[in-house]
């Protein structure tokens, strides 16, 4: 058994496999897209890696060619309509695309009286419009290939709850949950599935001092497991809703949060 396969029930294998399929991942020059774009490498993709910053994106394309894949590059500025068509234009001429990954966000935290308009402007524009002009463009691809496609939204958790002084983030965040099942519900007729993704508190080297905090560690104390999530404990959902093992998932929003959601209040 590989390590994209799993038994189902009936004994037969799942792939997760993910050989012949382009899949593009935006925000992918740090953080979870870089670790996305790796995991979609290894499950067999071929990755087109987007980002405002091609330097940092040639980083990237070095690290997931030393894998042995097949990766391209798109220079992209998600929230810019001109620089989103013309990124489809570079996709559309390297072949046909079967997954989106809309990962690209930022988020501003300050208490709500200090955010400025332009602050507000740029977290929305960011994480909700960026994703909607991705996915619009991606669907119009996909549509007419005769193949299933498959987008999903890096959502959060905090799209779901909130946390003080993130009411931009927040409300990016709940938005895409629901683009994503108004999407999912119109894009059902193409086979084009949409989905969240929505991670808890994942550790990594920009949070770990934070998480080292006492202030830190008072947070993870109220999550059910009583620790944070590791980046590779959001592979197998990643790749649960970008693969054929998840033909029937669509409008879910994937909370994996170490049961942070379902915590007391």
């Amino acid at each position: 058994m590989s390590s994209h396969d799993s038994a189902s029930s009936d004994g037969r294998l799942v792939d997760f496999g993910l050989s012949g399929r382009t899949a593009v991942v935006t925000g992918a020059s740090s953080g979870l897209g870089r670790h996305f774009a790796a995991v979609l490498a290894r499950a067999g993709a071929k990755v087109i890696i987007g980002a405002r910053r091609l330097e940092k994106l040639e980083e990237v394309r070095e690290e997931i060619a030393a894998l042995g894949a097949d990766v391209g590059v798109v220079q992209v500025d998600v929230a810019d309509p001109a620089s989103v068509e013309q990124a489809f234009r570079d996709i559309s001429a390297a072949g046909g695309l079967d997954i989106l990954v809309n990962n690209a966000g930022v988020t501003v935290t300050k208490p709500a009286l200090d955010v400025t308009e332009q602050e507000w402007d740029q977290v929305l524009d960011t994480n909700l419009k960026g994703a909607f002009l991705m996915s619009q463009a991606a669907a119009h691809a996909m549509k007419g290939q005769g193949r299933a496609g498959a987008i999903v939204n890096i959502a959060s958790i905090l799209g779901q709850r909130v946390a003080g002084q993130l009411v931009a983030y927040t409300a990016s965040k709940a938005a895409l949950i629901q683009m994503s099942k108004a999407l999912a519900l119109e894009f059902a007729r193409f086979g084009i599935r949409v989905n969240a993704l929505c991670p808890g508190y994942v550790e990594t080297d920009l949070n770990h001092g934070f998480f080292a905090s006492e202030a830190g560690q008072a947070l993870v104390r109220r999550i059910p497991q009583r620790r944070l999530g590791r980046l590779e404990e959001l592979d197998g959902p990643l790749l649960l809703l970008c693969s054929d093992a998840g033909s029937y998932i669509t409008g879910a929003a994937l909370a994996v949060d170490g049961g942070h959601l379902v915590s007391s209040l």
